[in-house]
């Protein structure tokens, strides 16, 4: 079983995959690679990836024509399986890079912004939480609490001297109840 680390390391590395021009056999299902780059104009589109805890968040971009807004619902359901087609795709890349499979089991809907950048195009962008298959219960809690707890960091004596030191005076205005985590100046 793979750690934590090792699991975000190689959906980093599936992710890097995906760049444009990285690997040619890529087909992620990205409106780029639709047509003949040399002739075609190039669509701007493209994806990133992020994790938050126990989650993988995909965001989306891309450019549109103010018609292929219309209607509404084919729209959401088209950036929908943009998202089914990028976690499949990082499945698959993440497979070969360690070997191991993931899942991806996605949260809730989709959270699309659309912006209009001119009266005939417009500028999208998505994004769509999943939760990582796999992941140490205690990987996460340790990585969140080992952040938390500044006061065990060596360093965290000499900042706070250095804060004792500093030669900042209060403001005659200055309301602000003291907190009792800063020391004092």
């Amino acid at each position: 079983m793979a750690t934590t680390l090792e699991i975000i390391r190689g959906l980093a590395q599936a992710a890097a995959n995906a760049y444009d021009g990285a690997h040619l056999d890529n087909e992620i299902g990205l409106k780029r690679e639709e047509g003949n780059p040399l002739i075609d104009s190039r669509v701007i589109d493209g994806f990133a990836v992020k994790c938050a805890g126990d989650k993988l968040v995909i965001n989306y971009q891309s450019e549109m024509q103010v018609k292929e807004l219309h209607p509404r619902n084919r729209f959401e359901n088209e950036i929908e399986e943009k998202f089914k087609d990028i976690a499949k795709f990082l499945k698959k890349e993440y497979k070969k890079i360690t070997k191991e499979s993931i899942t991806l089991k996605p949260q809730e809907g989709v959270d699309i912004l659309v912006q209009a950048t001119s009266k005939y195009r417009t500028w999208v962008q998505a994004s769509k939480q999943y939760s990582i298959g796999g992941l140490e219960k205690d990987g996460t809690e340790a990585i969140r609490t080992d952040s938390q707890n500044h006061r065990d960091d060596p360093y965290y004596s000499q900042f706070k001297d250095f804060w004792k030191t500093a030669s900042a005076k209060k403001s005659s205005n200055d309301k602000a109840k003291k907190n009792p985590d800063t020391p004092e100046a």
